[in-house]
């Protein structure tokens, strides 16, 4: 933790010596839901408008998230824009230049450092647009999502349906697998569920 808290400095140092090129008012945006909720394909919508706007512009994703691609953060519908795959979340800012809003997918992969690189970010005049699951599959808060909800000016918490009775789903049902948090798939594993039909499906296991 105090490698991490120096690492930090060193990269504020940094980033101040350029805040005469940021703009002046930076935020944290966050897009959460369950899986097949449209959380990435939001996230690619905002900094599409970004790029017409021609601001710079980058995205970063886990290198863990390797299901469509590894160079790109794809939606499940197949929309994709090439991205830069990090290892945790103190590269995205070495890696983050001179960008006028940053762009992070698949955000409950990372370490909880991420809430300061953003807020860091942030207090440096960037736009940060974070997209993640905010449950996991036992609906349980996951990762850095949380705390991120908290520092953010602005959340939007999307949904999918539930592929079993149709109403509004924020569910993510694991339907294969282990116990594990983290385990990686999409349709072949994973149910958009509702709260009903969640409580429904864990009875009967």
């Amino acid at each position: 933790m105090m490698i991490f808290r120096t690492y930090i400095t060193v990269i504020k140092m940094f980033l101040e010596r350029r805040v005469d090129k940021k703009r002046s008012r930076g935020w944290i945006e966050i897009i959460v839901g369950s899986m097949f909720s449209g959380k990435t394909e939001e996230l690619l919508r905002r900094l599409r408008r970004a790029r017409i706007a021609r601001m710079n512009v980058e995205i970063f994703k886990p290198s863990i998230d390797q299901r469509y691609s590894i160079s790109e953060v794809v939606s499940h519908d197949a929309n994709a824009i090439r991205c830069t795959v990090v290892e945790s979340s103190g590269n995205i800012l070495l890696l983050s230049g001179d960008c006028d809003v940053i762009g992070v997918d698949e955000a409950q992969f990372f370490d909880k450092g991420l809430v300061d690189v953003c807020n860091l970010l942030a207090d440096q005049g960037v736009r940060v647009i974070v997209a993640g699951l905010d449950m996991d599959f036992m609906g349980k808060p996951f990762g850095p999502i949380p705390a991120l909800m908290a520092c953010a000016e602005y959340v939007t918490k999307v949904h999918a349906i539930c592929v079993h009775c149709g109403e509004l789903a924020h569910y993510s049902y694991r339907t294969t697998g282990g116990e594990k948090i983290v385990e990686l798939g999409s349709a072949e594993s994973y149910q958009a569920v509702c709260r009903t039909c969640y409580q429904r499906l864990k009875r009967e296991q």
